[in-house]
């Protein structure tokens, strides 16, 4: 019996130390994590001017286009322009079939020279009937005729009276039949409107064109003025509020790379065009059409892509951090203990970041939903350890951020590396500032 009671106490005692050994272990290896410093790049916050684009893609296009589709139907007889052909106003584009249409105008010239015909007929039988009354009314007058012939001649008169009349409205109908007949035979021959460039050419000789007087008609070709362009670019609803006339772009085209363009914008549109259909529209499908006229002068053709960058706002010397620098984090809770000390304040750190005392009891049940929202900060650093910092943010460009609330000028901030900034750091860390080489250092 005592020898099984040393065999059971000495197994509890190996356990006993085992477990030591094994916890002691863990809270050393956590405690030793604890103590790593996390290795981060740090920089200054400097003024720096700042200006903030909007990005879009289009396609370059003239100013100034016109679709030409003929106002008559029928069959081309002439076309005697080519694709890119350069063109003055009045040069003739095309020619359709008149025969149709010299008919129509025969038709209508004969039938306005009959109801002139009827016209001096209608006069002559007037007047005819006109005296015939004047005389017989004397006649009534002196009682040589009955009552009832005498109303006879004055109906007679009435009824010349009116064809006079109708004769007259056939005259101004048949008048203005012709002179539609006339305008369709003149419209068979179809000239240019400007000078230009011949663009889009649809149609081929021997082709039936419909005529645009009672549908869309055809699209035979395009005339467009090749020396003023502008670019037709599409922005999403987010960023259309930030366009406004007059704003200037610069602008690449992909036709001629390593040359920027510069463009004035000269036109918003009022409505969403190219919305997505079936009810659920996005906001990529939700866009607006902007036109930016290019102000230099370059062989460009119609249909060119085309990057815009417009110029929405712009700051002078303002405080300016790396976009690298920012990133979001629940604001810190007020029984949290700083270990950065109370040097934060002087940066305009929130007064929800601020610590509750004994002497300044504060209610957080209405803050509640408002501290569990991420906010933008940077991390400050002091004596080798971060600070969580709330900002504010202004405008920003390719590389930096504004910084309107939250910082001063020359704060010594976190500005990489990314795992660091974006998951790893933590109010109060520790760090250590790793080597940079001057290409890292100089990129944004």
């Amino acid at each position: 019996m005592p020898q099984k009671s040393r065999k059971r106490k000495r197994k509890w005692i190996l356990a006993t130390t085992l477990f030591i050994a094994i916890a002691g272990s863990i809270i050393a290896t956590v405690f030793s994590k604890k103590d790593d410093a996390i290795s981060v790049q740090t920089g200054k916050v400097e003024r720096r001017d700042i200006t903030e684009e909007v990005v879009a893609n289009g396609r370059v296009q003239p100013v100034l286009q016109v679709k030409i589709s003929p106002e008559v139907s029928g069959e081309i007889i002439e076309l005697p322009v080519k694709e890119a052909q350069k063109i003055k106003k009045g040069d003739l584009l095309l020619r359709i079939k008149p025969d149709f249409y010299i008919a129509n105008r025969n038709s209508a010239e004969a039938n306005y020279k009959s109801s002139l015909s009827d016209l001096v007929t209608g006069n002559a039988n007037l007047a005819k009937a006109k005296a015939e009354l004047e005389r017989n009314k004397e006649l009534f007058n002196s009682e040589l005729i009955s009552e009832s012939l005498f109303m006879d001649f004055e109906t007679s008169f009435q009824i010349a009276e009116a064809s006079l009349k109708s004769s007259e409205h056939r005259v101004e109908m048949a008048k203005a039949s012709l002179e539609r007949s006339q305008e369709e035979l003149a419209k068979t021959t179809i000239v240019s409107p400007l000078d230009g460039t011949v663009s889009q050419l649809r149609s081929k000789l021997g082709e039936r064109v419909v005529g645009t007087a009672q549908q869309a008609g055809t699209d035979v070709m395009t005339i467009v003025d090749l020396n003023e362009m502008e670019a037709r670019v599409d922005i999403g609803e987010m960023d259309i509020v930030l366009i406004e006339i007059g704003q200037k772009a610069t602008l690449e085209v992909d036709a001629f790379r390593d040359q920027e363009f510069t463009g004035i914008v000269t036109e918003i549109a009022n409505a969403a065009r190219n919305a997505g259909s079936g009810g659920g529209q996005s906001q990529d499908a939700t866009r607006f059409e902007v036109k930016i006229h290019i102000q230099e002068k370059a062989n460009f053709r119609p249909g060119m892509s085309v990057t815009a960058n417009i110029e929405t706002r712009y700051r002078t010397g303002v405080l300016a951090v790396p976009i690298a620098s920012v990133t979001t984090r629940l604001p810190i809770e007020k029984n949290e203990v700083r270990q950065t000390g109370a040097e934060g304040e002087e940066d305009g750190q929130a007064e929800a970041d601020k610590k509750p005392t004994k002497n300044r009891p504060e209610k957080l049940e209405n803050k509640k939903e408002k501290n569990n929202r991420p906010v933008e900060v940077v991390f400050v650093v002091e004596n080798n350890m971060v600070r969580q910092q709330a900002v504010k943010l202004g405008i920003s460009d390719n590389g930096y951020f504004e910084i309107e609330e939250g910082l001063k000028e020359n704060r010594e901030i976190v500005t990489g590396g990314f795992l660091a900034i974006s998951r790893e750091l933590h109010d109060g860390d520790k760090v250590t500032q790793e080597e940079v080489s001057p290409e890292t250092a100089e990129a944004p």
